[in-house]
C-alpha cells in the first residue's frame, strides 16, 4: 500500500466516527499490550524495590491495616499509601503474585498514553476546524503516533512493567496536566483569529465577523463550579500527593504556573480554575490518610517522610546517589532512545521564545507549548535537586512524546478538503498554526543522520555488551549464557539494519518514514532481544532466592528463625511471607547464632541463607549444619542451637 492510498484510506475512515474510535481503540490495545501486559507477570520480583512494594502491600492485605504500610515487621514510610492500596486490591481481585503487583503501573501507563492520544487528536481536530480543513488523516497519524513513541521507550516500559510508585505518579501528574490543558482549551472564546479575519476584511453576508467553527461556548463566569476537565485535574493531583507526597502537586503547580506565567493568563485562567474550590478537593482527598498516618506514628512519619524522604533527598545525597549535573541529559538520551535525538528539533520547531505569536494563539493551538514547558520545568527542578535516580525524571516522558508527534505532524499533512467544499492545500504544505514558521529541510537532514549514528552507536554497544560486562557473583554464569543465546548479537543486528534504512530513507527525503523505521525497531527489540534477556536475567538472579525461599516455607519447624547472611534480598521475604533477619557482616552472623544457642527461643534451630563462602566465615563447619538446598549461587542450611 503506498502512502497516498494509506492516506486515501484515513481519510475515509475519519469521516466514520465509530469505526475511528474503534480502531483507536485497538491501537492503544496492541501498543500498550505488548509495552506494558505482554509477560506481566511472568518475571518474578525484582530486588531490590519491587519486593519492598510488594510485601508491604500484602501486609496491609493481610492484616486489614490500611494506614501504617509495613515492611518485614517494621514500618515502611518511604511512600504514601496510593500504591499500597492499588496493589492490595489487585490482589484480592487476582490473588497474591507478580502480575498484580505490577498491575497498577500498567493501568497508569496505559491510562495516561489513551489520554494523550485522546489531547492530541482533540487539539488537531480544533485546529482544522479553526482553519476550516478536514485533515483524518493528520489526526489520527499525529495521535497514533504520540502513543507509540510515549509506549515504546525505556523508561515507560522499565517503569510500566515494575511494581512501584513511580509510573503510578507519572500517571497521575501526566494526567492532570493533560486535564488541565483540556479543560483550559475548553475555556476558549478570545476570538483572536476571528478578530485578525476581521480586520483583514474577511467577512460574511452583512458585514458579520465569520465565527470560527472550533469556538466553543464561553462557560458562564459565575459559576462557582469548574468545568469537568478542572475537576478532573484536581483529583489526579490528590492521587499524585497520595503516591509520592509534596512533589505531588508542586510539580503540576510548577508547569501551570510558568506556562501561565508566560502566556500572561495567570490571574484569569485561576479565577475560571475556581482555585480554592480545587484546594479544597485536593486537600479533601489527600489529607485525610496524612492525618491518619501521623496520629498514629506521630513524629517517627513526619521525620522519616517529610524528612528524610523528600526535604533531604532534595537538598542533600540519600542512599549515595549522587550524580553529575549533566545526568538527566544521559537519562532522557538513553531513556527515550531513539527518539531523544528528534527532542531538540522538536523543541527549536516551537520558537518558543516568539512570546507574542503564542499569545496570539488560540488556547486550542497551545498544547505544544504547553508540552515544552512541562518537560523543561520536570527536568530542571531533578537537575537542581542533589539526590538523582533515573526514575525522576519518568513524569517528562509524554511531553517528550507529544513534542515528537507535533514535530511530525508537519509531514502528515494529507491533502486538506475545505469543509466549505473543494480542495485545500497538499501534503508539503506546513500549518500556519503548527509552529510559527517551517521547518527547514537541511534541519531535518542533519538530525536524521545523528539519528543514524545513534542507532549505529546502539548496535555496536549490544555487540559488546557480554565482554563489557563484568563478573556478578549473584549470578556467576550470567555473563557466559548471555553470550551463548545469541541475544546481543540480534540486537545488535536489529539496531544496524535499522541505521541502514534511515539512511536510505534520508537519501530518499522520504521523511515521514523515520519515525515508523525507529519505532519498529524499538518494538523488534523489545520482543526479540530484551524480554528474553530479561528471562535469562530472572533465571540467574532471581529464581534461586525463590525457590530457597519455597523450601524454607516447607522445611520451617514452629518458631524458627530465618537469617541472611552477607546481602540484603527483599524478595525473599515476599515469598517465603514470614520475617526475615538480615545480618551483613559474617563474623557478626557467627555470634548471633551462638547467641540463640544460650537463649530460650521456642526453636532449637536457625535457618541460615547465605552465599556457601560465607559459612565458614561464621565459624560454622560442614558437619555443623544441614543442607536444605542450594540453588545459583545461594545455599539455605540449617543449623543446630546446640544448647
Amino acid at each position: 500500500m503506498t502512502i497516498r492510498a494509506f492516506d486515501q484510506l484515513l481519510n475515509r475512515i475519519g469521516k466514520r466516527p465509530a469505526l475511528a474510535i474503534a480502531l483507536s481503540t485497538l491501537w492503544l490495545i496492541l501498543v500498550g499490550g505488548i509495552a506494558f501486559f505482554w509477560h506481566l507477570g511472568s518475571i518474578g520480583l525484582i530486588d531490590e524495590t519491587e519486593p519492598l512494594f510488594a510485601e508491604a502491600s500484602r501486609q496491609m492485605y493481610v492484616t486489614g491495616d490500611w494506614i501504617t504500610p509495613f515492611f518485614n515487621g517494621k514500618t515502611r514510610f518511604d511512600k504514601p499509601a496510593l500504591i499500597y492500596w492499588c496493589q492490595a486490591i489487585a490482589y484480592n481481585i487476582f490473588g497474591v503474585n507478580e502480575w498484580a503487583v505490577r498491575l497498577p503501573s500498567a493501568i497508569a501507563a496505559i491510562s495516561v498514553i489513551a489520554l494523550a492520544f485522546y489531547t492530541v487528536q482533540w487539539q488537531l481536530a480544533k485546529q482544522d476546524a479553526l482553519e476550516q480543513v478536514f485533515r483524518p488523516s493528520r489526526r489520527w497519524l499525529t495521535a497514533g503516533l504520540v502513543a507509540s513513541v510515549m509506549a515504546l521507550n525505556a523508561e515507560m516500559i522499565v517503569w510500566g512493567r515494575t511494581g512501584v510508585s513511580d509510573m503510578l505518579l507519572t500517571g497521575c501528574i501526566g494526567s492532570a496536566l493533560l486535564c488541565f490543558f483540556l479543560g483550559y482549551a475548553s475555556q476558549e472564546g478570545s476570538g483572536i483569529l476571528q478578530r485578525r479575519r476581521f480586520a483583514n476584511g474577511d467577512r460574511g453576508q452583512g458585514g458579520q465577523e465569520r465565527i470560527s467553527l472550533s469556538q466553543s461556548p464561553i462557560p458562564n463566569p459565575q459559576s462557582p463550579i469548574p468545568n469537568n476537565w478542572y475537576l478532573a485535574c484536581y483529583v489526579l493531583i490528590a492521587g499524585a500527593i497520595l503516591t509520592k507526597g509534596p512533589v505531588g502537586i508542586v510539580l503540576p503547580g510548577l508547569i501551570i504556573g510558568v506556562f501561565l506565567l508566560y502566556l500572561g493568563k495567570l490571574p484569569e485562567v485561576l479565577r475560571e480554575m475556581r482555585l480554592l474550590l480545587g484546594m479544597l478537593i485536593i486537600l479533601g482527598l489527600s489529607v485525610p490518610w496524612y492525618v491518619l498516618v501521623i496520629w498514629r506514628n506521630g513524629w517517627n512519619y513526619i521525620n522519616s517522610f517529610f524528612g528524610y524522604h523528600n526535604i533531604e533527598r532534595f537538598t542533600e545525597v540519600v542512599n549515595g546517589h549522587r550524580a553529575p549535573w549533566y545526568f538527566y541529559f544521559l537519562v532522557v538520551l538513553l531513556g527515550f532512545a531513539p527518539y531523544s535525538v528528534y527532542l531538540p528539533l522538536s523543541m527549536a520547531r516551537l520558537k518558543f521564545w516568539q512570546r507574542q505569536y503564542w499569545r496570539s494563539q488560540e488556547r486550542s493551538q497551545q498544547l505544544g507549548l504547553f508540552a515544552f514547558f512541562w518537560f523543561a520545568s520536570i527536568f530542571g527542578f531533578f537537575t537542581i535537586a542533589v539526590t538523582k535516580l533515573p526514575s525522576y525524571v519518568l513524569p517528562l516522558m509524554p511531553a517528550a512524546a507529544i513534542l515528537v508527534g507535533f514535530l511530525w505532524s508537519d509531514f502528515f499533512q494529507d491533502t486538506a478538503v475545505s469543509q466549505q467544499g473543494g480542495q485545500g492545500g497538499q501534503g508539503n504544505n506546513f500549518s500556519v498554526l503548527s509552529s510559527p514558521t517551517p521547518l527547514s529541510p537541511s534541519s531535518f537532514l542533519w538530525t536524521g543522520w545523528i539519528n543514524v549514528v545513534f542507532v549505529s552507536a546502539i548496535a555496536a554497544a549490544l555487540f559488546y555488551v557480554p565482554r563489557l560486562i563484568g563478573a556478578d557473583p549473584a549470578a556467576p554464569e550470567f555473563r557466559q549464557l548471555l553470550q551463548q543465546s545469541g541475544l546481543t548479537t540480534l540486537g545488535s543486528g536489529i539496531w544496524l539494519v535499522c541505521a541502514v534504512v534511515l539512511a536510505v530513507i534520508i537519501l530518499r527525503r522520504r521523511w515521514r518514514l523515520l519515525i515508523g523505521v525507529n519505532l519498529l525497531a524499538f518494538a523488534l527489540s523489545l520482543i526479540f532481544v530484551l524480554t528474553p534477556a530479561l528471562f535469562l536475567i530472572d533465571q540467574q538472579r532471581q529464581l534461586p532466592l525463590r525457590e530457597l525461599a519455597a523450601i524454607a516455607v516447607q522445611a520451617e519447624k514452629p518458631g524458627e528463625e530465618l537469617v541472611m547472611v552477607g546481602f540484603q534480598k527483599p524478595t525473599v521475604v515476599f515469598y517465603s511471607q514470614r520475617p526475615v533477619n538480615y545480618i551483613k557482616m559474617s563474623a557478626a552472623a557467627g555470634d548471633y547464632v551462638r547467641t540463640q544457642a544460650v537463649k530460650k527461643t521456642q526453636s532449637d534451630s536457625i535457618l541460615v541463607l547465605a552465599q556457601p563462602k560465607k559459612f565458614p566465615e561464621m565459624g560454622l563447619q560442614q558437619n555443623s549444619y544441614q543442607s536444605l538446598g542450594k540453588s545459583g549461587a545461594y545455599q539455605l542450611i540449617r543449623v543446630p542451637l546446640n544448647r
